[in-house]
């Protein structure tokens, strides 16, 4: 009897716990749905500032330009935000290119961009099956390297490598060049706009042989 009791009593704490995370979370949703953009209007910006390089769509043409379409909006707007400079600091993200195409919007516009390109369907990369590589990229994706201290892909970016809203971006079905040139750029420091060092350090971890299987692999995810 005091066994069941005592486990009512840490089901109910398990559960308090649970309903005030998820009551956190439910707080914050209408200052995340009053930033939503307009994705027809964004659809008007893009013609005219992105559609060379990424697309009318999103659905990019050149390997070395992502493909934006059906990526998450928040995810899109950080790293129009991280391109900027602002109040005289540098950019988070250093890129001559896009701090050029950015440096005449504000918030409102990268949030509308950000809607449209978030609303249009990915036409996704397909993988490279290559029979020596393939094996080792599916592996990295899917389980990581325990000896390595190397997480799996999918603990964030999902099997399928949809991402999650607000937190993860989609990486499925992108293009494994410019996944490639990311992760050695993370590894390099050229790029340092990840949340908590987290993507530079597992790309730290990581050697060019496993970048390129695991970049081969997520290109063929849908």
């Amino acid at each position: 009897m005091m066994k069941r009791s005592m486990l009512t009593m840490l089901r109910i704490a398990a559960f308090a716990l649970f309903a005030a995370t998820s009551f956190s979370v439910y707080a914050n949703e209408p200052q995340k749905t009053a930033q939503k953009g307009d994705a027809e209007r964004g659809k008007v910006i893009a013609a005219g500032t992105c559609a060379a390089c990424h697309g009318a769509d999103g659905n990019s043409q050149i390997s070395t330009n992502p493909k934006l379409a059906g990526q998450h909006p928040e995810y899109l707007f950080k790293q129009m935000k991280n391109f900027k400079a602002t109040d005289g600091k540098p950019a988070e993200r250093a890129n001559a290119v896009m701090a050029g195409m950015i440096s005449t919007l504000d918030e409102g516009q990268m949030r509308d961009v950000a809607a449209w390109f978030a609303s249009q369907k990915q036409t996704g990369d397909k993988a490279k099956n290559d029979p020596k590589s393939y094996p080792q990229g599916q592996k990295l994706y899917r389980a990581g390297d325990v000896a390595k201290g190397l997480a799996a892909c999918a603990g964030c970016h999902g099997p399928a490598g949809a991402g999650m809203p607000a937190q993860y971006p989609r990486i499925g079905g992108q293009f494994a060049d410019y996944t490639e040139t990311q992760l050695k750029a993370f590894r390099d420091g050229g790029r340092a706009n990840d949340a908590n060092t987290m993507m530079r350090t597992i790309a730290l971890k990581m050697t060019d042989a496993e970048m390129k299987a695991v970049s081969d692999y997520v290109a063929g995810l849908r």
